[in-house]
């Protein structure tokens, strides 16, 4: 399991967000070799697996039960993954989305009373601030990792300020992403890739189950070297109000 599903601080923040119960990661092991042209091939055997198949949950009502019918297909986007710092976010300090103090600037808005620029900039193309990241920096699995947390599950509570989703951005995709160094430059650069899946039975999308809703995600992250996967994904509904 990875350290931040075990760590009480992440899980207090992740039952604030209203994601707690609801988000899971699991690891497995592979030995076939991985080739990111034949990640659609890859995607299917894993969701195949009889292996994974048995530990794989499904949210429905509120609880996790497994998956009632096999997978048929899986629909596959490769999400680029390249960053191995969190400079793509300076951007968001200096441009009018936070005080100097680091709190989130409040926004009027009709239907959302509470709503901010943060959240504004990360859903509202017409934002002032949407931007102000790039559009392939907003691309990155880092990026998608970041906003996933700040939107949060169905009775989020938002933070006043931009730190706690900076710094669980931070050490989540540490626990899921692999690094290696150049010998020769020393440079540090990411060696896993990213998938963005969805499974199909023969009639309907069953993994991960619910309406389409962007906070209902879930990703393969494949170590090619090791040979290792994870399977990160988040229902979205309401979380549990308890560690």
């Amino acid at each position: 399991m990875p350290s931040f599903l075990q760590d009480k601080d992440t899980l207090t923040l992740l039952m604030k967000w209203s994601m707690l119960g609801r988000i899971s990661a699991q690891s497995y092991s592979f030995d076939q070799s991985f080739y990111p042209y034949n990640s659609d091939k890859f995607a299917l055997c894993f969701f195949k697996d009889h292996n994974v198949v048995s530990s794989l949950r499904n949210m429905k009502d509120g609880a996790w039960e497994p998956l009632d019918e096999p997978v048929v297909f899986v629909d596959v986007k490769q999400v680029p993954c390249t960053k191995v710092s969190m400079e793509l976010f300076d951007p968001i300090y200096s441009c009018g989305i936070l005080r100097p103090s680091g709190h989130v600037v409040k926004c009027f808005h009709d239907v959302y009373p509470d709503y901010d620029e943060l959240r504004q900039m990360l859903q509202e193309e017409d934002s002032e601030h949407y931007y102000v990241v790039g559009r392939e920096e907003r691309g990155e699995f880092l990026f998608c990792l970041f906003k996933h947390l700040c939107l949060g599950g169905e009775l989020c509570q938002y933070e006043d300020t931009i730190d706690a989703y900076i710094s669980t951005t931070r050490q989540i995709y540490k626990d899921l992403i692999s690094v290696q160094k150049t010998p020769e430059t020393k440079k540090i650069s990411v060696v896993s890739t990213v998938l963005k899946v969805c499974a199909h039975d023969k009639s309907r999308r069953c993994f991960p189950r619910g309406r389409e809703e962007e906070q209902t995600f879930a990703y393969l992250i494949v170590d090619p070297f090791k040979r290792h996967v994870t399977l990160f994904y988040h229902c979205y509904g309401v979380g549990n109000f308890s560690l």
